[in-house]
């Protein structure tokens, strides 16, 4: 069976990161200032924009969506005895974080839908114990968040939208990221909107926004830049040195400024491969709920037939096309084996659809040749593998 070197070059990639001169001169403005690389003005003003694009009162700018994971469970009291509720269908980090805090993820089910946590496994799930629910929005897709809100609150339960994936999708007006008490979103290589690394929170919450700010900087007050003072600093409590630089907030002030058209691209090559993809019986195209926008941060597709998923991945791998599996389950991964996780009981549907999906290359400079190439390639498996 054909497996693609790492040292190959991919004729089509899984993404590519989409950039401009506006996001080069960003940069090197701050660069060439040759001051307030940490702690610059671009910092506040990426997060206002931010919250006001989301739709929320407060934002903080983190320099990883996994540090900010960390942060809004240390921020909500997560500690040693507690359970969070997590989808063991996720990036690992989303449970890692839970560790973390020395707290103990407690793995629930998804639903076919949007591929998020299904609500109906949660109540099952809620002890004494459970400080926090923390479902994730899969690929760009909102999950039935406004069902877990309302478990949240009647439980009187912590809810934390881990929304690395889907800054920008939403459910009829209303954006990811402010359903919950407070939402993380990423800035990796290959999110909408993208500074390599980065991250973010936002919430309505001041009294959250205030001990987030102590938690990323030390657990300093920062009353005046910190680089530009010889005042004594007031450290009040444990923190961490999890600021975003200048440098990065200024690529994404521009890369944030142009997330409409990016989304937009997205959606119509989305609708593109999935008009003709959906043509094969054997293949599931994601699915767009009404009045969900899906912003496609990842196109994955499913195969009814599992055994052939692989297959199909090593077969574009021949024809230069990357894809990748997002994601194995965390719970039988070698780490929480280790941690006794491995029998987790009634997570059917995230065994059954992590041996089914499959993400298909999607970025926002995909040619119609390279779409045309995908489906060609997908089509010509299928009349090999007698799937049509």
């Amino acid at each position: 069976m054909y497996k693609k070197s790492k040292i190959e070059k991919w004729k089509i990639p899984l993404y590519k990161i989409h950039n401009d001169k506006e996001d080069i001169n960003s940069v090197s403005r701050v660069i060439r200032r040759g001051s307030d690389w940490a702690l610059g003005p671009e910092i506040e003003n990426f997060e206002k924009m931010l919250a006001d694009y989301v739709g929320t009162r407060y934002c903080l700018s983190f320099n990883s969506g996994t540090s900010a994971l960390h942060s809004a469970l240390l921020v909500t009291g997560v500690r040693q005895g507690h359970h969070v509720i997590v989808p063991s269908f996720s990036f690992i980090a989303t449970a890692n974080s839970v560790l973390m805090v020395n707290a103990k993820p407690s793995f629930v089910d998804i639903e076919e839908d949007t591929l998020g946590i299904d609500p109906k496994t949660i109540t099952t799930s809620i002890s004494k114990k459970t400080k926090v629910i923390l479902p994730i929005h899969y690929a760009g897709l909102p999950c039935k968040i406004i069902k877990i809100k309302q478990i949240a609150q009647e439980n009187k339960i912590t809810l934390i939208e881990d929304a690395a994936e889907s800054l920008g999708s939403k459910i009829k007006n209303r954006m990811v990221g402010t359903f919950g008490d407070l939402a993380v979103f990423s800035f990796a290589s290959n999110k909408v909107i993208t500074t390599g690394e980065g991250g973010a929170i936002t919430t309505n919450s001041r009294k959250i926004y205030e001990k987030l700010k102590l938690i990323r900087s030390h657990g300093r007050m920062d009353i005046q830049n910190y680089f530009s003072t010889n005042l004594q600093p007031e450290y009040v409590t444990l923190g961490f040195n999890w600021r975003m630089s200048s440098i990065t907030a200024a690529l994404a002030l521009t890369q944030l400024n142009k997330i409409e058209k990016l989304i937009n691209l997205r959606r119509k090559k989305a609708k593109y491969l999935s008009e003709r993809l959906g043509k094969f019986k054997q293949i599931i195209v994601p699915h767009e709920p009404p009045n969900y926008r899906h912003v496609y941060q990842l196109y994955s597709i499913r195969l009814t037939n599992s055994k052939k998923r692989d297959k199909l991945m090593n077969f574009l791998s021949s024809k230069g096309i990357m894809s990748k599996v997002f994601f194995y389950p965390i719970h039988q991964s070698s780490y929480y084996k280790k941690l006794g996780f491995a029998n987790t009981k009634n997570l059917e549907q995230t065994k059954a659809i992590s041996k089914e999906i499959l993400t298909l290359p999607m970025y926002p400079g995909l040619e119609k040749e390279n779409l045309d190439y995908i489906i060609d390639s997908v089509k010509e498996f299928t009349e090999l593998e007698n799937l049509e």
